[in-house]
């Protein structure tokens, strides 16, 4: 018997679209992926061509309704999710005049260090909850104005990669406040676009579409659109929040005593606070998502793209005859549960593609600390997947000093796929893990506002009861004793080797071919 009601969530994530039809009771009916050709890199530079994605949405959502055998006139609602910090500039027909420029996309670094030296950051810090750092479309803008005039001038909107696919699937202009708190220009006290940063930016506020709550519904779907995804086109279409938050929903994790733990290609650890939280020393962000809810953590730049680059490096030695069947992703990881916990002394500092929270230095660069004629690949394979977990351990410091004590953590992303990884970041973090039962929870989040914005959910706290019960992890007691011994030494390892990090970009700058 097909259900009455079904809801779909929309993740515009910046590897893949994924959707997913779940029931009133938040069953999984169907899953779908929209994949993307990828980005396109020149130096630091990260964009993605904003139509592909477009494409990609209605793929997605077309296999995850092919695999929930639902009826197209029963949708009660959709809604979209999307990945932070994204920018687009569009001309006044709506065309785009640049790629989708992502998160990872490093070529306002030099912008943003120009802010963080003036007063003006800690102006922008406390206004907006995000620190001076060129991940914001807040620097990438000024980016634009001082290296293409041109499209600077010709710039009639700016908007992140979700604006641009809810434009094209209603027609209309609008944001999400967490989407606009990303953008570090918005007041996450008023709600509104903060003066400082538009002056900043050198743009104004009618460039930038109207920050609105997440369960702001629009009636209706493009006729098209409606007829390539199978939909009726009355839909209500929830405008949703960012991948961030919605992650927190689709774990439960909605309590302030609650944080995720996510490691994908990147990582985050993030507490859903019922006020704004700023630390005095800019160490982490905060993101409003309504008019009672904040986000409130930090992210790293170095998740599972550290332990690709490491199985990269093993693969290349091998010889051509056996480079077809390499190390995979999990050989790497098998790697490293042979060698002991505290990988013999060997310290990774796994800063390879620059550092986010919580010293935000782009110029960061990884480092291994200890190695001598014992350690081999096992041990290197370890002490990365060591490092990591250190990153969130400093994540997790810095929302304690900041008064937010985490009771409970609960995990999400790839890394829930290994019972090893899954349990060397528990025992660093020495508290219990709780892995959701499915691990789209992104996805899933974003189908809860669909829920929440027809009325078929009260509010936040009430989706907690709508999230299924996982398995949980507990820290080993032996293991957690050892990384709290060499946390402090991890620590000032850093803080040794930080002074250096940019003379040594620099040069790597300066030697690059």
């Amino acid at each position: 018997m097909k259900p009455t009601d079904w809801y779909l969530g929309i993740d515009l994530g910046t590897g893949s679209c994924k959707s997913v039809v779940i029931d009133e009771h938040a069953d999984v009916l169907g899953f779908g992926v929209g994949d993307y050709s990828g980005s396109d890199a020149h130096d630091r530079w990260q964009e993605q061509n904003p139509r592909e994605l477009v494409q990609a949405a209605i793929t997605s959502v077309k296999n995850a309704l092919a695999r929930a055998d639902v009826e197209a006139n029963q949708c009660a609602g959709l809604s979209i999710g999307g990945a932070l910090h994204s920018l687009l500039a569009l001309d006044g027909s709506g065309e785009p005049l640049t790629g989708v420029i992502t998160w990872a996309d490093g070529r306002a670094v030099d912008q943003a260090e120009a802010v963080r030296k003036q007063s003006l950051a800690t102006r922008l810090y406390e206004q907006t909850g995000c620190p001076a750092h060129g991940m914001y479309p807040l620097y990438k803008i000024i980016w634009l104005r001082e290296n293409k005039p041109e499209i600077f001038r010709k710039a009639w909107r700016y908007v992140s990669a979700k604006e641009y696919l809810f434009a094209c699937l209603t027609g209309e202009y609008m944001v999400d406040y967490c989407l606009a708190a990303g953008s570090g220009l918005l007041s996450t006290h008023s709600l509104d676009w903060e003066p400082q940063g538009l002056d900043a930016a050198g743009i104004r506020g009618n460039q930038l579409s109207a920050p609105v709550a997440p369960q702001t519904s629009h009636r209706g779907l493009d006729p098209e659109i409606a007829r390539q995804m199978v939909i009726r086109r009355d839909v209500p279409v929830v405008l949703g929040s960012s991948d961030a938050a919605n992650s927190n929903l689709g774990t439960g994790a909605v309590q302030p005593w609650q944080a995720t733990c996510m490691i994908g290609t990147s990582g985050a650890y993030r507490v859903i606070s019922p006020k704004p939280v700023l630390d005095p020393e800019a160490r982490t962000w905060c993101y409003v998502i309504d008019e009672a809810h904040w986000l409130v953590g930090g992210a790293i730049n170095n998740g599972g793209v550290a332990l690709s680059w490491l199985r990269d490096c093993l693969n290349q030695a091998l010889p051509d005859s056996m480079a077809a069947n390499g190390l995979s992703f999990e050989d790497v990881l098998a790697l490293a549960s042979q060698s002991p916990p505290g990988a013999g002394g060997l310290i990774c500092l796994p800063l390879f593609a620059g550092e986010r929270s919580p010293h935000w230095n782009l110029n960061a660069r990884a480092a291994f600390f200890g190695m001598n004629l014992g350690h081999g690949a096992a041990h290197l394979s370890r002490a990365l997947v060591e490092g990591i977990a250190f990153r969130f351990r400093s994540l997790s410091d810095v929302l304690a000093e900041v008064g937010i004590e985490v009771k409970q953590v609960v995990a999400s992303g790839g890394f829930t796929q290994s019972d090893f990884w899954l349990q060397v970041v528990t025992d660093v973090l020495n508290r219990e893990m709780n892995v959701p039962p499915w691990g789209e929870t992104s996805c899933l989040g974003a189908a809860f506002w669909a829920m929440l914005g027809t009325g078929h959910a009260a509010d936040l706290e009430s989706l907690k009861g709508l999230v299924k019960p996982g398995m949980s992890c507990p820290p080993g007691t032996e293991n957690a004793a050892i990384y709290q011994r060499i946390y402090p030494l991890y620590q000032k390892l850093y803080r040794d080797l930080s002074g250096n990090f940019e003379e040594i970009a620099r040069l790597q700058q300066e030697l690059a071919p």
